[in-house]
């Protein structure tokens, strides 16, 4: 992976951050809680854009929210090639990120399970090793 391309990545995710806060005025993405550019991933040629987007509230809401951002993405797309002196704008693609959400939910169960050890009596940090 060329590290212009791993820049340009990492340029493209603030820039949208900030157009995307700015700038769209759709009330579906307005509609969304918290709504995160997570990370952006380029093809090799740059010519495409897979934004991916953390978005917190339920599902209707979050696909809602990536139906606005798509439908801005050719609003997004010029002054995002602009703030970045591209010479050409990558085609942007918006995909919702899960992988916040399941973390989220992998946490959940953790802490459901802890609560359940310690009800039972038992020391959920106890990894049943041996003696005490």
């Amino acid at each position: 992976m060329s590290a212009r391309k791993v820049r340009v990545e990492h340029a493209l995710r603030d820039v949208l951050t900030e157009l995307i806060a700015s700038d769209v005025k759709d009330p579906r993405v307005r509609a969304a809680t918290l709504l995160t550019v997570t990370k952006v991933e380029l093809n090799v040629d740059l010519a495409v854009a897979n934004v991916y987007v953390s978005i917190v509230g339920d599902d209707a809401c979050a696909d809602a929210a990536i139906a606005g951002l798509q439908k801005a993405a050719g609003f997004l797309r010029g002054p995002a090639a602009r703030r970045l002196q591209l010479q050409r704008a990558p085609e942007l693609r918006f995909l919702h990120d899960v992988s916040i959400d399941m973390r989220e939910k992998l946490a959940s169960i953790v802490r459901e399970d802890e609560e359940r050890a310690r009800a039972a009596g038992r020391d959920p940090n106890d990894k049943g090793g041996g003696a005490p």
